[in-house]
């Protein structure tokens, strides 16, 4: 698993871990019982306080992504079916958001966006 933190980025750390590790979980990279390394192990590779890590796996384990078991650690979770595609199109809700927030300051109107779209689906189709 690799993650990659940036300083310069708007999301804090903590954000930028989780949310790498939950894309991780979702493309299928991490799969169902795989277990990830240890928060004091991923503390000292990412070089980030264990406070850090230890927020990570709680907010993942709070939303399902991920168990810990008490001196065993801590695995990626069953997958949770409806949990993965809610995710999946909560992604997707936010690059389309991104989007549309573009094309509003660069004056293109909805049809134009939704032109370049269907443009975009048919050359996906190819």
């Amino acid at each position: 698993m690799k993650i990659i933190i940036s300083n310069a980025s708007d999301p804090p750390i903590y954000q930028q871990i989780k949310d790498q590790i939950k894309d991780a979980i979702i493309r299928g990279e991490l799969s169902e019982g795989e277990m990830l390394p240890s928060i004091r192990a991923l503390a000292n590779d990412l070089r980030v306080s264990v406070l850090t890590t230890r927020r990570v796996y709680d907010e993942l384990e709070a939303e399902g992504f991920i168990t810990t078991k008490a001196g065993k650690g801590s695995f990626v979770a069953k997958e949770n079916f409806e949990l993965l595609l809610e995710s999946k199109r909560h992604m997707v809700e936010v690059k389309l958001t991104e989007a549309w927030k573009t094309a509003r300051s660069l004056g293109i109107s909805k049809s134009e966006l939704y032109a370049m779209m269907d443009l975009l689906f048919e050359e996906g189709e190819e």
